[in-house]
């Protein structure tokens, strides 16, 4: 598997499906199509440093803040500490996150996920990333946050895609994210289905929701609302407790067959998962491969699931940072290869990531 032909051919498609749902909206298609030659300019750009020797992923993971005004069961970035109420100190500012942005533009990366924390609270780095038309942002929201500033700012800027978390019906979603979450991400998503604008859902999938969270009848509410997008990404336990929610392997067959049962009969939304099945992309696709992200003090990390760090782009370059020893001794030593019981494998193989620094 070529990964770089993997990951190319993902972000080409998410396009062509993007360009072909927002057909019936000429700003959101206009924005599309202007899109799609500068991803394709990108693409074209990686392809030049892969035949010189150097491999850039599509992909970045930008955590833009530590703070988030939600306790969600199980959240894993409070468990591992990176994720608190107050303002914390130290974060990257807003004028580096668009250092960020731009380096990561002239390397080619066409793609850059914002996540927290909750983003929503970096409203100046919002408004970094809506100037940078030629990279797509999705923004892991939990969708409580949203106002009349912050939809102005989307009806401006396109490029800002909102993925509002949600764990399938009211019950689920408000037992884990906390009463009355369910009822602000719908009124959320119906605001941007007002205004016309694009949008996509996440869902953590868990042992327990998995039915619900694939089946028809949820599928269909969130395209009624004109939900473009669907990404699922599977619960990481913290503690042994919790294991027993991690989706295992035959919860990632049926997983398998009903993307591709959904992908065949909406054809209109973009269905994503993630990490999904490695084995059909040549193994994890962290730390350089397909993606690398970088936490909101600035440290370049292999995945958000795998807080680790030798390098931080305060103190390097983008470029550098993604070429970082740690980086390179994980895609070298066969650890994003090897098999694993979850859905991360280097979350379950931690000790050894560790033993990389």
């Amino acid at each position: 598997m070529n990964i770089q032909e993997y990951m190319t051919a993902g972000v080409e498609n998410i396009i062509k499906n993007a360009v072909k749902v927002t057909l019936t909206n000429p700003a959101q298609s206009i924005f599309m199509a202007k899109f799609a030659v500068s991803a394709k300019a990108s693409s074209k750009r990686r392809e030049i440093s892969e035949k010189a020797g150097e491999h850039i992923p599509a992909f970045l993971i930008a955590s833009i803040t530590s703070s988030c005004n939600l306790h969600c069961a199980g959240c894993y970035a409070r468990a591992v500490h990176s994720c608190v109420d107050d303002k914390p100190t130290g974060q990257l500012s807003a004028e580096e996150w668009d250092s960020i942005f731009e380096q990561a533009e002239e390397m080619g990366i066409s793609f850059i996920l914002l996540a927290g924390g909750e983003p929503m609270i970096r409203r100046d780095v919002m408004e970094m990333a809506g100037k940078r038309q030629n990279i797509l942002f999705p923004i892991f929201t939990n969708g409580t946050l949203i106002d009349d500033i912050y939809m102005g700012m989307m009806k401006r800027s396109r490029n800002l895609l909102p993925i509002f978390s949600i764990e399938g019906k009211e019950k689920q979603t408000d037992s884990r994210r906390g009463e009355g979450v369910y009822a602000k991400v719908l009124s959320a998503m119906e605001e941007m289905q007002r205004e016309r604008l694009m949008f996509g859902s996440s869902v953590t999938v868990t042992k327990e929701n998995l039915e619900e969270v694939t089946s028809d009848a949820f599928i269909q509410k969130l395209a009624e609302r004109d939900c473009k997008a669907l990404f699922f990404v599977e619960f990481v336990p913290m503690t042994r407790e919790l294991e027993k929610l991690a989706p295992g392997d035959l919860e990632r067959e049926y997983m398998n067959r009903r993307l591709a049962e959904i992908r065949k009969k909406y054809q209109d939304m973009v269905f994503l998962c993630f990490p999904g099945d490695e084995k059909s992309s040549g193994g994890c696709i962290a730390a350089g491969r397909g993606f690398f992200h970088i936490n909101s003090h600035g440290g370049a990390e292999p995945c958000p699931f795998s807080p680790y760090s030798d390098v931080n782009v305060r103190d390097t370059s983008l470029r550098e940072a993604l070429h970082s020893n740690l980086f390179l001794k994980l895609q070298n030593s066969g650890t994003l290869m090897e098999d694993h019981k979850g859905g991360c494998v280097l979350y379950e193989k931690r000790k050894e990531v560790e033993n990389c620094l």
